[in-house]
């Protein structure tokens, strides 16, 4: 009798945990997972432009201006979405808009780039995704709001969207202009 209950109530468990997962992921999206990096340096690097691989970008030189680094890469169908939200509301911010080529063939971003238009104030490549272990990234895309004195301020995991933009980008734009307080 219960070898044959046997598959039923194995069927009935995984079902269980199906519908666990689907609502536990309801509540819990993956642009919720906190980055310890939100209020710190942006970690140190030296990345080769994607145009010109002798010239390079580091943290230091992007100090002054706050920006915002695009994790993107051509084989990510993610990122293809994101592009013309990245062209059409968020460069018309004003804001200096960097793209990080992510684990990615400067000649496949290159060629994707030229199919989807370029958005990108500067474009640099981490082909061996070192930079992008120590900026804790671990999807395309991601993108990370610095302040000009190179802190993190956002952690945006996924893609934009209009509302996200409005909800979340927007408010923590201002902050940057906002004078400090002091305790």
């Amino acid at each position: 009798m219960i070898s044959r209950l046997l598959p039923l109530l194995v069927f009935a468990a995984l079902v269980g945990l199906l519908l666990f997962g689907i609502e536990w992921n309801k509540h819990h999206e993956m642009t919720e997972v906190p980055s310890p990096l939100i209020g710190k340096p942006a970690p140190e690097f030296t990345l080769p432009l994607l145009y010109d691989s002798t010239k390079s970008v580091s943290r230091k030189d992007l100090l002054g201006k706050p920006y915002l680094l695009n994790v993107f890469g051509s084989w990510c169908p993610t990122c293809q979405f994101e592009h013309p939200i990245l062209t059409a509301q968020i460069k018309p911010l004003g804001l200096k808009l960097v793209g990080l080529d992510w684990k990615d063939q400067p000649e496949d971003a290159k060629r994707w780039l030229a199919q989807f238009g370029n958005p990108y104030d500067a474009v640099i490549t981490d082909q061996d995704g070192r930079a992008g272990i120590d900026f804790g990234v671990y999807m395309a895309p991601e993108s990370f709001l610095v302040d000009a004195q190179g802190m993190i301020r956002y952690k945006r995991i996924g893609m934009f969207t209009p509302e996200t933009i409005k909800s979340e980008l927007l408010p923590k734009i201002a902050e940057l202009s906002r004078p400090a307080t002091t305790p």
